[in-house]
């Protein structure tokens, strides 16, 4: 099965311009195309992780992403699927956020050897002049055309202000750019995303006379049609420093029934042949099916050691009961590196969580016992000499999970 064709088996194909050439172009590895990131924080999240994907397959069969950041966008904010007006956020908070997003790009995308380009359209928008801009680009919009646009009309109850008016013509001014410098002849992105899209095609044929296309993707919605990652604490992140390999593999393995298979056959790189045998499983097989999902998600952002400690991690949570029934492990000497041990590391050195920031929140919400006394300041530390070998608790819900501590 070629590529396209695998992209609209997985469900992942909202709408295209032109079904026959993209098609064409896809399947024989001759598209240059983008997807616009707009660095509103100082990581990526589950959002942003079917154009990750999508990027990769596509790459895979020998096709040219960029990824564009949206260091000049992101002075103005986009509207698409907002009931409001973003913050406005400093030139050096963008630029941060911008490094940050590149580095985790990385985990996806090929970058080298010219396999694709990472680029910032913050290079060519900062410097427009205002008068070219509105004379080479803005004659070529209709303003009646553009607020019957789905991105705008949710907006025009509660205001729209003239600076995410213009969010359109930036979009659609990046794929003409890009299509200059770059041959880029396709534009990938959001659903919600359609209008501006079209845009920039329409643009590149009034300025240039050229073709190019665009192809929305499916949005990663749950059974009740919600967006998907967010949690009670927010967004589900990419960074492990914000959202930890365990809590990100717990997202996923705690999906409802009714989302895991489609889950499964848009994110995942598993085999179809397999998906589809997997969507005859019912009932307490649907589990695995989660645990699959999991892993593979965790494995393709934190890495299989990651996903490996997750799914173990995982696997005691849910067998667990009590901490006297729950199974131990000893934390040995060579956890010690000194003659004392801090509390985060010893959380994390003994399993209990993977990461320092998990193990910083577990403290602060009072949830962390050693030797039978609750710890609560995340700056504690013991020596070899000072436990008792009673053990170091950490308290999830209404579950007790333990570990045995070596004594020296």
């Amino acid at each position: 099965m070629e590529v396209f064709e695998e992209l609209k088996a997985r469900g992942l194909l909202a709408q295209l311009t032109d079904e026959e050439e993209i098609r064409e172009l896809v399947n024989n590895g001759k598209a240059t195309f983008y997807i616009g990131f707009d660095p509103t924080a100082d990581s990526l999240h589950v959002g942003h992780f079917m154009a990750l994907c999508l990027m990769k397959r596509l790459q895979m069969a020998g096709n040219k992403p960029i990824a564009l950041i949206g260091g000049g966008t992101a002075m103005v904010g986009d509207p698409s699927g907002r009931s409001d007006m973003r913050g406005m956020m400093t030139p050096e908070t963008i630029r941060h956020n911008c490094d940050c997003f590149k580095k985790q790009m990385s985990k996806f995308i090929d970058f080298s050897e010219d396999k694709a380009l990472m680029v910032n359209n913050a290079d060519w928008l900062m410097d427009l002049n205002y008068i070219e801009v509105l004379r080479e680009v803005g004659a070529h919009f209709s303003v009646n055309r553009m607020l019957t646009a789905e991105c705008y009309k949710q907006r025009m109850e509660k205001g729209l202000s003239f600076l995410e008016f213009n969010y359109m013509i930036m979009q659609s001014y990046d794929f003409y750019v890009l299509y200059q410098k770059y041959g880029c002849n396709m534009q990938f992105g959001g659903d919600d995303q359609w209008s501006n899209m079209l845009g920039g095609t329409e643009l590149i044929r009034r300025k240039l006379g050229k073709d190019a296309y665009a192809m929305t993707i499916t949005l990663l919605l749950n059974s009740e049609g919600n967006k998907m990652g967010k949690t009670q604490k927010g967004a589900v992140w990419l960074d492990p420093d914000k959202t930890s390999p365990f809590e990100f593999f717990q997202y996923w393995r705690n999906l409802p029934d009714a989302d895991v298979m489609n889950c499964i056959r848009m994110l995942t790189f598993l085999p179809l042949e397999q998906i589809d045998e997997m969507d005859k499983w019912q009932g307490s097989e649907l589990n695995k099916a989660k645990e699959i999902l999991a892993f593979e998600l965790t494995k393709l952002v934190h890495g299989e050691e990651e996903a490996s400690r997750a799914l173990e991690s995982a696997k005691a949570l849910f067998t667990g009961g009590n901490a006297a029934d729950m199974p131990t492990a000893e934390m040995k000497d060579e956890n010690f590196t000194e003659e004392s041990i801090d509390i985060l590391t010893m959380l994390v050195a003994s399993g209990l969580v993977t990461s320092r920031s998990e193990a910083r929140r577990a403290v602060e919400q009072g949830g962390v016992t050693v030797d039978g006394e609750k710890i609560t300041d995340i700056k504690a530390s013991f020596e070899k000499g000072q436990l008792t070998g009673d053990g170091i608790v950490l308290k999830r819900g209404k579950k007790n999970f333990k570990r045995v501590l070596y004594k020296a």
